[in-house]
């Protein structure tokens, strides 16, 4: 949980990065709303990422990208607190539009990695889905305004999709505890998802799923930990809990091709 001081700094921070976004953008932004689990209700202050989608009446020149680099970089060194837990996709309001049938160019900063430029398509579906749904408008209209309706068939295949998308992933977890943590949580959720078609927080899902599965009680429960101590985790932590974590994504992803039948 978080408290009112904890929610005032937030307050602060995001209306200030969204002055620096429109010191960038000017008139190309259009609209910026908050999601994740700031709006879910997990939000761990010490640890968890602020997410967000920043919407641009086109997509952004080298002179754009250029600015909003320099202005990620120097609003990480102001505010240290914060640095790398800070994820904005910014996406042209085109390519919000037709994200279902094809790709768009979209700049996006999230932890571990640098402001680059990726192509977006029917993988952000679920994203998406949050955004349009359950969005906190920051600036601009509504999302409903750049986004279509998501149906829940639409964002079940693409919580299926993406549980798949860990099976060959979960290798790229073996040098880290706290991704594998990620990964045990992420795919708590898609199993919570797959059997009540609807999402809850990570936090939520993962006391479900240790009531539902005894025998991962005790190693969801440390991935809930590491998630909210990952300074405390080091390398021997990542090559002692990856096995776990390999059969535990493995396993889960069973489960979960049978739920979808």
């Amino acid at each position: 949980m978080v408290n009112s001081t904890q929610l005032v700094d937030i307050k602060t921070i995001l209306d200030q990065l969204l002055a620096e976004i429109l010191n960038a953008l000017g008139s190309k932004l259009k609209g910026l709303y908050l999601y994740g689990s700031l709006v879910w209700g997990d939000f761990d202050y010490g640890v968890s990422d602020i997410d967000l989608l920043a919407v641009t009446s086109d997509d952004l020149s080298d002179s754009d990208f250029n600015k909003l680099k320099r202005m990620h970089s120097e609003f990480a060194a102001k505010h240290p607190f914060w640095d790398n837990r800070i994820e904005v996709q910014y996406a042209s309001s085109s390519g919000l539009k037709t994200f279902r049938t094809g790709s768009s160019k979209m700049a996006v900063i999230s932890p571990g990695e640098p402001f680059h430029i990726i192509d977006a398509g029917n993988d952000w579906l679920a994203n998406w889905y949050f955004v349009h749904d359950y969005g906190v408008t920051l600036f601009g209209p509504l999302p409903e305004q750049f986004i279509d309706p998501i149906s829940q068939d639409e964002f079940i295949q693409a919580i299926y999709d993406h549980a798949f998308f860990w099976k060959a992933h979960v290798q790229k977890t073996k040098n880290s505890r706290p991704y594998q943590s990620y990964a045990v949580l992420a795919l708590c959720r898609a199993l919570y998802t797959m059997t009540f078609k609807r999402q809850v927080s990570k936090q939520n899902a993962a006391d479900w799923a240790m009531t539902q599965s005894p025998e991962w009680a005790d190693f969801i429960g440390e991935a809930l930990y590491v998630r909210s101590h990952s300074g405390e985790v080091n390398q021997a932590d990542a090559d002692i809990a990856y096995p776990q974590t390999l059969r535990f994504v493995l396993e889960a992803i069973e489960k979960i091709k049978q739920l979808r039948g």
